[in-house]
């Protein structure tokens, strides 16, 4: 290791990412769940990804959201695993100044389209519940790709400031991040620069995307619980409200593990430094490993689907 990271500099060529700071020893054994939570997030998904395109049954507005949500929790661990891995494994610390802001950028963007896949999902829930007859002709192929692709532009939008501020700030005190990833937060603290105008961008784009979709996400789901209470019987609207489970789970799963880190970060100043590090990686991996998990157990056309696949390569 080079002794740029203790010198003065302005534009680092390089950061360096500690992994598990006090916990170097035991980096190889810290890498075996995060590599099995991985290593299921990505076997998972991409079954998600073959059930949907091989059913023809399930060529539907909520498989198609649960496509779009898949490729994003892809696109999320693969961002950010394979670099830690070699950080575990391989000691591998150093990463280039412009790889860094490129993870950060891709972190950032597909964490907040993954928020409003969820918000799309909820939208879908609400039409089929509410509107069942008009469910078709609402959201047609075409509706879904057009909200596809407002996910997608604001998600890339609201992330690209993030780069663009830390690109142009001096950094005169260290280039050692100590994480095992490229967060905003932690490149921000590096720099020897007034960095509120990152801050209160950062505070905007949590207001824009978790503070707006659970607004929506919740509006949804208070309009779906009206029309689920005026059904007839009670084994209808058990029927009914079973169909909103798997989502309200990936909801949980996502935003919960979410709150708790945020809140972690700035109130548990007393909290150890490695256990800030290992609480992030559980954030970032849970979601990608559970929605497939999720999707899979509790929709019977998926489960069916996977069943016959197994069934007919047995025979």
């Amino acid at each position: 290791m080079s002794d740029s990271n203790t010198t003065d500099f302005s534009n680092p060529s390089t950061f360096i990412l500690l992994g598990v700071p006090g916990l170097e020893a035991a980096h190889v054994w810290i890498s075996i769940p995060f590599c099995t939570m991985y290593a299921i997030a990505i076997l998972g998904n991409f079954t998600i990804l073959f059930t949907v395109k091989t059913e023809m049954s399930l060529h539907g507005p909520m498989y198609y959201f649960l496509c779009m949500l898949a490729v994003t929790d892809l696109v999320v661990s693969t961002s950010i695993v394979p670099k830690m891995l070699a950080i575990y494994w391989f000691n591998s610390r150093e990463i280039n100044f412009s790889a860094c802001l490129t993870q950060l950028y891709f972190f950032h963007c597909f964490s907040s389209m993954e928020s409003g896949i969820f918000v799309a999902m909820a939208v879908d829930r609400y039409v089929a519940i509410c509107n069942p007859l008009r469910h078709s002709t609402i959201l047609t192929n075409p509706m879904v790709t057009k909200i596809g692709l407002a996910v997608m532009l604001r998600s890339g939008l609201l992330a690209l400031p993030f780069p663009l501020l830390i690109r142009q700030w001096p950094y005169c005190r260290t280039n050692i991040i100590p994480q095992q990833y490229c967060a905003h937060i932690a490149v921000v603290k590096l720099a020897c620069a007034d960095t509120r105008a990152s801050s209160y961008y950062g505070l905007f784009v949590v207001f824009c995307v978790i503070g707006l979709d659970v607004f929506f996400i919740a509006l949804s789901y208070t309009q779906i619980l009206r029309a689920i209470f005026s059904l007839p019987t009670k084994d209808v609207r058990i029927k009914t409200f079973g169909t909103c489970i798997s989502h309200l789970c990936a909801i949980l799963a996502f935003y919960i593990p979410s709150l708790f880190f945020s809140l972690m970060y700035r109130f548990g100043q007393n909290v150890p430094l490695h256990f800030h590090v290992l609480i992030a990686n559980v954030y970032l991996l849970m979601p990608p490993m559970l929605n497939p998990i999720i999707y899979g157990v509790r929709t019977k056309q998926i489960r069916d689907r996977l069943h016959r696949l197994f069934t007919h390569k047995g025979t």
